[in-house]
């Protein structure tokens, strides 16, 4: 049923630890390789963790967690744009304990998905599929899933707008409200289109997410390298009009998870397409994520907050930059990106885990879904969850993560 079983077993709690560089024993450890074996069984740990409050919770789970309330997960039944992430912390629970009932769990959430693959109201296919359907695929090798994924691309190719040359958010198809909006979240939605022309060897899916990166980074991302939230265009004649936000504190502040969204995606596109430009702007949105992150490296929800560094968290953006920048060490060769990554998981796990609380059913609190609305504010959310337990499964399983995540 499950591919490469042998060695997903083994990377059960213990041998998860034993496995990663660093833990041999054939010869006195340096104080440098202490540290390095440290870390990797504190990431092991942590990720022991994840599932365990995964495994604990799956058997209960009616649909798909959105965020907690009193930290009990409030579900959204069609999966709204966050339904890939509970079918995706079950794959990467699964990978990480080799437990087959975690992958039973994983089918049958990803499977609800199945009729989102044609929604056309949703710039937000590729959160859908990603996580649950394209992982599936990648798991188990059944053409089935990978099929899905590619119902979704196309899906996601009606967006575009040849005259802006982006992808628009939000909204149904022939809704002209907002019609002309670009947001900086759809970099994490390229991928799905990039898989889908490698696969197909169709170039348009491929066409469309490079116009679409290449529009971002011409009129999201700013000189010093923070980034708007949305930008607004003219969707008859593509004419770029002006900036503007949801959920940072203004039109020309810098959204925490944004900024992540864009570090994450940018690096993403250059990995897929390997062409210099994205990596070049990959590298000056994290360099600036890095300049504005606050002492204690969790990010506060948005960077330009007139109260930042003392406004509330966002642990979600931290676990998303995470991800990004281990990505981005790895593709550039600059130990600092990672560095920076371990430390903002470090800090996610010592200010931010829900290990104390018996009540808590997300893996990490303080996260901010949506601060100017006052909604989700100091809670779990599924993304932040996802993405921190991805962002472990990285560093324990760095093969897995490859072969089956599609990291760097």
């Amino acid at each position: 049923m499950f591919t490469r079983r042998s060695l997903l077993t083994a990377a059960s709690t213990g041998a998860a630890a034993a496995s990663l560089p660093g833990s041999a024993t054939a010869a006195p450890a340096s104080s440098e390789s202490r540290a390095v074996e440290s870390r990797a069984a504190n990431y092991a740990r942590a990720l022991d963790f994840c599932v365990e409050r995964i495994r604990a919770l799956a058997p209960e789970v009616t649909g798909y967690p959105e965020r907690t309330e009193f930290e009990k997960w409030v579900y959204n039944d069609d999966g709204g744009w966050v339904g890939g992430f509970w079918p995706g912390q079950l794959w990467l629970a699964h990978l990480h304990s080799g437990d087959a009932e975690l992958g039973r769990h994983a089918r049958r959430s990803a499977s609800g998905l199945e009729r989102r693959a044609t929604d056309t109201s949703t710039h937000d296919l590729g959160f859908l599929f990603y996580p649950s359907w394209v992982t599936a695929w990648r798991i188990t090798g059944e053409r089935a899933w990978l099929d899905g994924a590619l119902r979704a691309a196309d899906t996601l190719t009606r967006r575009y707008n040849e005259r802006g040359r982006f992808l628009r958010a939000w909204g149904e198809l022939d809704d002209p409200h907002r019609a002309g909006w670009v947001i900086v979240d759809t970099m994490m939605n390229l991928d799905l289109l990039l898989l889908a022309a490698e696969v197909t060897g169709q170039r348009r899916y491929a066409e469309i997410a490079t116009a679409h990166a290449d529009t971002t980074a011409r009129q999201l991302v700013r000189e010093d390298g923070s980034t708007c939230h949305v930008f607004e265009f003219d969707p008859e004649s593509g004419r770029p009009l002006r900036q503007r936000t949801a959920q940072g504190y203004s039109a020309t502040s810098c959204w925490a998870r944004g900024q992540s969204w864009a570090v994450y995606g940018f690096t993403t596109v250059f990995r897929r397409t390997g062409q210099r430009r994205f990596l070049d702007v990959a590298r000056r949105v994290a360099d600036h994520l890095v300049r504005s992150l606050p002492p204690e490296h969790v990010p506060v929800w948005d960077y330009r907050s007139p109260y930042a560094p003392y406004d509330v968290r966002d642990s979600s953006a931290g676990a998303v930059a995470a991800c990004g920048l281990l990505d981005l060490a790895t593709v550039t060769g600059h130990g600092r990106y990672r560095a920076t990554a371990e430390r903002m998981l470090a800090a996610l796990e010592s200010s931010c885990s829900t290990r104390e609380s018996d009540r808590a059913e997300g893996v990490l609190g303080r996260g901010t879904s949506n601060r100017p609305a006052e909604r989700g504010i100091e809670v779990s959310l599924p993304y932040g969850d996802y993405y921190y337990a991805e962002a472990l499964t990285r560093l324990v399983h760095p093969e897995e993560a490859r072969d089956y995540l599609g990291t760097a």
